[in-house]
C-alpha cells in the first residue's frame, strides 16, 4: 500500500486540495485584472482604488489559502540538507517532527494571537481607509486565521501519513511520501 502526503485519504486532505486547485485559478484572474489596471492607467488616464484593492485581496486570498495546499503537494520551500538524499522512513521522521515541533505550534499561535485583532474588525465592519476603496478589509483580515486552520488541517494529514510510514516494515524500503516519489 503506497502512502502519500498529497493523498493520504483523509477529508482534511481532500479539503485542502480542493481548495487549493480553486483559489489557484485566482491568480489567472489576478494577472488580468493586474493588465486591465495597467491599460486603463496608463492608456486611458483611468484608475479605481477599489479596483487596485482587488488585486491585493485577491494576492493575499491565494497565498494565504493555498499555503496548506503547497504543504501538502510538498512543495513548499524546503532545507534540503536534511532531506533529499535520505531514506523515506528519515523524510518521515523529518515531517512529522517539523509538523508537530513547527508548524502546529505556529499555527495555533496566530489562531490565538489573530482573534481578537480579526474580531475587532469583524464588529466594526471595517472597511478600507481609502475613499473609494473596498468595504471588505474584516473579509480580508479573516484569513489571518483562515489560513493557520488550513495548515493545522493539513497538519492532521500529514502527521497520519508519517505516523503510517513509519509503522510500515516497507518504510525501510521503498515507500514514497507522495505522489510524484518512484515506487
Amino acid at each position: 500500500m503506497e502512502v502519500s502526503l498529497a493523498e493520504s485519504g483523509s477529508a482534511a486532505s481532500a479539503l485542502t486540495g480542493r481548495i487549493g486547485r480553486a483559489v489557484s485559478w485566482l491568480t489567472l484572474l489576478m494577472v488580468l485584472l493586474t493588465f486591465g489596471i495597467v491599460i486603463l492607467r496608463y492608456g486611458m488616464n483611468q484608475g479605481w482604488i477599489w479596483l487596485q484593492e482587488s488585486v491585493t485581496y485577491l494576492h493575499a486570498l491565494v497565498f494565504m489559502t493555498a499555503a496548506a495546499w503547497t504543504f501538502q503537494t510538498d512543495d513548499h520551500v524546503r532545507v534540503d540538507i536534511f532531506y533529499r538524499d535520505r531514506s523515506d522512513r528519515h523524510k518521515a521522521w523529518v515531517n512529522l517532527l517539523g509538523t508537530l515541533v513547527f508548524l502546529a505550534p505556529f499555527s495555533i499561535f496566530l489562531i490565538l494571537i489573530g482573534w481578537d485583532y480579526v474580531a475587532a474588525s469583524w464588529a466594526t465592519k471595517e472597511g478600507s481607509r481609502e475613499a473609494g476603496g473596498l468595504p471588505l478589509v474584516y473579509l480580508l483580515k479573516s484569513l489571518i486565521l483562515i489560513m493557520p486552520a488550513l495548515l493545522l488541517l493539513q497538519s492532521f494529514s500529514v502527521v497520519r501519513a508519517c505516523i503510517f510510514t513509519l509503522g510500515s516494515d516497507r518504510s525501510r524500503d521503498s515507500v514514497p511520501l507522495r505522489e510524484s516519489d518512484p515506487l
